[in-house]
């Protein structure tokens, strides 16, 4: 494992900030499929008691999202999860769960310093709640991370921005149409680093792997947390997403991506979300292809 140190897995299988379709099976199914076996884990792994059985389908009065109070009850316990496994030198990954799980994490690194984010998504979640056209906080998760949207979700214990946007570097949008139709705030008019999709794909993964280690380089942060969204994978090799865009990152380009940014020395943990097994086929075919990415990405050798 190199110089990662012991990896917890912590499962946070949350979906309010989705919908109860299946994203709530990621981390059971991950490890059915050996996920803990391959990265040689010994601890115990963490679950996060989940409010999935509130879920409601009507838009918050106050906030205009779905589910933002639950959201926040189950962040303030993930944030705790987060909190004691780095306090125990150990490397948090979360399995999500959709990607509103960000809200539980970057806060409880915020209260330890400064941190940078590796934001891997198909889509930018930049929405406010007024432009989303579902309410979903997964729509949003970006902009709430970086100081955008209902405070309720945006400033738990203060902490008001969990990340600064010069820290973070989004990789792989390809959303941009849809978000200019329904016109969403742009991440290219804020300072997050952007690598979208097209550029990635013109310059080639090793290049962009370098561009991003290099901007990584120039920030004065302690370290990084990795987010990955499954659905930053190319379409035709993971369709088993619920909002699904044409094209995206092979899961060998992908597996190389992650390997090199996890050989900086700069990652202290690691996030995974949105992969939906009720949409795999019947052989669970992604279930293992992913599980195989995540835990190639954490050896060095190669």
């Amino acid at each position: 494992m190199g110089d990662i140190p012991d990896i917890q897995i912590i499962s946070a299988p949350s979906i309010l900030g989705l919908k109860p379709t299946g994203v709530e099976k990621l981390a059971e199914t991950l490890l059915a499929n050996g996920l803990r076996e391959k990265l040689y884990i010994k601890i115990p792994q963490i679950i996060v008691p989940t409010l999935n059985s509130h879920y409601k389908f009507d838009r918050d009065v106050e906030t205009g999202c779905l589910n933002a109070a639950n959201i926040r009850a189950f962040s303030e316990d993930l944030m705790k999860e987060i909190s004691n496994t780095l306090h125990q030198n150990h490397f948090p990954l979360v399995l999500g769960g959709d990607c509103s799980i960000l809200i539980g994490i970057l806060p409880s690194l915020k209260a330890r310093g400064n941190f940078g984010l590796l934001f891997c998504d198909a889509h930018a979640d930049f929405y406010q709640p007024e432009k989303s056209i579902t309410g979903e906080v997964a729509d949003m998760d970006l902009a709430i991370v970086t100081g955008r949207g209902p405070e309720l979700l945006t400033n738990i214990d203060r902490l008001m921005p969990y990340v600064a946007e010069q820290h973070v570097i989004h990789i792989g949008q390809r959303d941009w149409e849809e978000t200019k139709k329904y016109g969403s705030q742009d991440i290219r008019q804020t300072d997050i680093h952007c690598l979208d999709y097209k550029s990635i794909k013109k310059a080639g993964i090793s290049a962009t792997a370098q561009k991003i280690i290099q901007q990584m380089n120039a920030m004065k942060v302690e370290s990084f947390w990795i987010h990955f969204d499954t659905d930053a994978l190319a379409d035709d090799e993971n369709p088993a997403v619920d909002y699904r865009i044409p094209e995206g990152l092979s899961f060998k380009h992908c597996e190389q991506l992650l390997k090199k940014l996890l050989s900086t020395k700069k990652i202290i943990g690691m996030s995974v979300s949105i992969f939906n097994p009720a949409l795999d086929d019947g052989n669970g075919t992604v279930a293992r292809m992913l599980t195989q990415l995540i835990s190639n990405s954490f050896n060095k050798k190669g």
